[in-house]
């Protein structure tokens, strides 16, 4: 026996005249409806919280929807030649490009020189200085470590205090931040770990607070993380960082050198594991190969420094 399901129906009046009509899925497509809603306002607040550098090799290592957490601190480390600061000067040009007020901070090489170095890869760098979406200015790490020693006195001593970290231009608003480097800034502070320590933590809680997304270079000797054993670096960076960016040298047995890229590190991100192809080229800049992944084999051998 078969049994007939009901449907629902509702009262329309036409002329005069009453005459049921059928309602059928109603409640289904309602659901379906918020569903659809809960989707997208997830959605869009992932793109919120994420930011695209518009680098395509360095975006499509992250997931659909993903990059860097907005406003987070990205360590970008690697040993001498292996294009930490070429890389960062890309991503500001890319960030340039769609309209980002970028800011270069650095505390080794002269505005000159770096500005001729982008320059050198064919980006419109006049344009961006000119928009006033561009500036980059040399700092002394000397003058970080005097403040903060200065303050840290006028504080008596007392080692939690509020410190202004950064001496931002007060004519230029950032979105975007490249610190080249923290080893500099570390080397001012030589013999006094406890206050590069301070200022670190500082400088990472000002920039969270005004929501500056930043890269901060720093050099190392070989890569504090492969191995069996984690070598910190002593300035606890890595634990406070959002992310963290690993640029490689690699040498082959047969005496040939090239360079890879990995994301080691990235909060609340999803991004492939993978150590790929990267390579610097006159007329680009950074070029990051996502599929090109470095692999050892029986006649393929090398080492990551």
């Amino acid at each position: 026996m078969m049994v007939k399901k009901k449907s629902k129906s509702k009262i329309v009046r036409r002329n005069g005249h009453e005459k049921k009509s059928k309602v059928v899925g109603h409640n289904s497509h309602g659901k379906k409806s918020k569903v659809a809603d809960k989707l997208k306002k997830k959605a869009h607040k992932v793109e919120e919280d994420f930011i695209k550098i518009g680098l395509p090799g360095f975006d499509s290592l992250f997931e659909k929807g993903y990059g860097v957490p907005n406003g987070g601190a990205v360590l970008v480390e690697g040993g001498p030649g292996s294009g930490k600061t070429v890389f960062c000067l890309t991503s500001i040009a890319r960030l340039c490009k769609i309209g980002k007020k970028c800011l270069y901070m650095s505390f080794e090489e002269p505005e000159e020189k770096l500005i001729d170095h982008m320059k050198h890869f064919g980006w419109d760098v006049d344009t961006f200085l000119k928009k006033g979406l561009l500036k980059v200015k040399r700092f002394d790490a000397l003058d970080v470590s005097r403040s903060v020693e200065a303050l840290l006195s006028a504080a008596k001593k007392e080692l939690l205090i509020e410190i202004d970290p950064v001496l931002f231009p007060e004519d230029f608003k950032p979105d975007f931040v490249v610190i080249d480097s923290l080893t500099s800034i570390a080397s001012a502070f030589s013999g006094q770990g406890n206050r590069f320590r301070i200022y670190m933590e500082q400088l990472f809680r000002y920039l969270e607070k005004n929501k500056i997304t930043n890269f901060l270079i720093r050099e190392v000797s070989s890569p504090s993380h492969i191995g069996n054993i984690f070598k910190d670096q002593g300035d606890a960076v890595s634990f406070l960082s959002d992310g963290i960016i690993v640029l490689y040298n690699v040498i082959y047995d047969n005496g040939k050198r090239s360079l890879a890229f990995e994301i080691l590190k990235m909060r609340g991100s999803s991004f492939k594991k993978r150590i790929v192809d990267f390579k610097i080229l006159s007329n680009k800049g950074a070029v990051i190969s996502p599929n090109v992944i470095l692999e050892r084999g029986k006649k393929i051998k090398f080492e990551l420094t």
